[in-house]
């Protein structure tokens, strides 16, 4: 096996000792002991990097020992870090699977920077590979979520995924290798699980090579998918127009093409257009223009020739300043019901939707702002207001205004302007979730 992973490196170029080190995400388990033993009798420099994830009590402090005694008798670097997952899964309404994921490779990328790191590898093998296209087509997918995990994506690299988890225990008995069991792995409650202990031992029953052929299936579909992007990047030159942050679509020569529906959705998922307003936007093409459709970050307007997609949220701020900002900005509309209540998160508002026009700007606030405090009749300096909220100097720097039509509507994280708030006679919402993260 040793042979086959440094074949499997230099084949697909992902690694070279001479490039720096390599980050490896090292859980305890199996996998990631054996493709940690494979890196360093290859010659790589590597780093050992364990996430506590805190969700199996004792034994995520019995992983955390063993990585780092692991990682001492090897003479390697040992870096850790502590993450409260069930608390990040909750604040953003997603899965604690997705949770861990996100806090994984948030920090690897982190800290790939930081020790100049040539790659991050991590010990996904060949039936994991199997299980997630299974999982991706039980849950519904497209075509490129039947390609499985990449070898390479950006920089994180998966020497093991052309071999099987049979391999990887053979090497483990060969080698004499500890390593640590995660009891969850067991549980065919989780759904994975149940694809790994009794799914896929049925597929075998009916045909004993079924991972060789699955394997073999999604190589063939990896081919086929980057046969696809080409098609659709020279169909994107043929109807797709750029301007500053915003591009049109000619939809005229769009449905000139056949299953015009699929390549829209190429051409506007990464906007975060699904597949069902994909659906409704198709629909009204034959419509009269003027209709617009909203996805989390962007706005679409059919006009009389052309879909027009603009940002919700223009970063207009042109001042001088020692920190960068990155905005996580999200928006939602939607009709207002009777199940509707006003956010109490001071990172979210909610205003009345056909009171504010579209695409919004975000600029840092300046001397002469003014707006209408949410609760007062009159306007008020911005720079009052914030003198009356006792906001330091310091603090001054970090604020931040959201404007419509050249009107604040938000000083984020402070108040909403009166003329956009929810009344009785509001009939659809606008919410605005925006995080800014400010680093010096």
């Amino acid at each position: 096996m040793l042979q086959k992973v440094q074949n499997f490196i230099r084949e697909n170029q992902l690694l070279s000792p001479e490039k720096g080190p390599v980050i490896v995400g090292l859980s305890g388990g199996s996998d990631s002991v054996v493709l940690l033993d494979i890196l360093l009798k290859s010659g790589y420099q590597c780093l050992a990097a364990h996430c506590n994830f805190h969700l199996r009590t004792l034994e995520s402090m019995r992983d955390q020992e063993f990585v780092r005694m692991l990682s001492n008798k090897l003479n390697i670097p040992f870096l850790c870090v502590d993450f409260q997952t069930n608390n990040y899964a909750k604040e953003k309404g997603i899965s604690v699977e997705m949770a861990a994921r996100e806090l994984r490779y948030d920090w690897f990328e982190k800290i790939s920077v930081e020790y100049k790191a040539q790659a991050i590898a991590t010990g996904h093998h060949l039936d994991d590979n199997i299980e997630t296209v299974l999982l991706n087509l039980t849950r519904g997918t497209g075509l490129k979520g039947l390609t499985g995990m990449p070898v390479r994506n950006r920089k994180i690299v998966r020497p093991l995924l052309s071999s099987s988890r049979l391999e990887i225990k053979q090497y483990i008995g060969k080698n004499q290798l500890e390593y640590v069991e995660d009891s969850s792995n067991a549980s065919t409650d989780i759904l994975r699980n149940k694809f790994r202990h009794v799914i896929i031992p049925l597929l075998e029953e009916i045909n004993p090579a079924f991972r060789n052929s699955c394997k073999e299936t999604i190589e063939n579909l990896q081919g086929a998918y980057k046969v696809y992007q080409q098609e659709i990047a020279a169909i994107r030159g043929d109807v797709v127009q750029f301007s500053d942050a915003s591009l049109s679509v000619d939809y005229f020569k769009l449905i000139q093409y056949e299953e015009y529906s699929t390549i829209l959705f190429e051409l506007l998922k990464e906007y975060g257009f699904n597949r069902d307003q994909i659906g409704q936007i198709t629909r009204s093409l034959q419509a009269e223009p003027g209709r617009q459709f909203y996805s989390g970050t962007h706005s679409l307007l059919k006009d009389r020739n052309r879909l027009i997609v603009r940002p919700h949220v223009i970063h207009s701020d042109n001042h001088q300043s020692n920190s960068t900002v990155e905005n996580k900005f999200n928006i939602r509309i939607f009709e207002k019901d009777i199940t509707f209540k006003l956010s109490t998160d001071n990172q979210t508002v909610h205003l009345d939707a056909d009171k504010v026009t579209l695409p919004l700007r975000i600029r840092k606030w300046q001397e002469a702002d003014y707006f209408y405090p949410l609760g007062m009749k009159g306007k008020k300096k911005l720079s009052d207001f914030l003198i009356d909220l006792k906001i330091n100097r310091f603090d001054k720097e970090n604020i931040y205004v959201v404007l419509s039509d050249n009107q604040i509507v938000w000083v984020v994280g402070l108040r909403i302007d009166e003329r956009v708030k929810v009344t009785n006679e509001t009939k659809r919402i606008l919410e605005m979730n925006l995080k800014l993260v400010i680093s010096n």
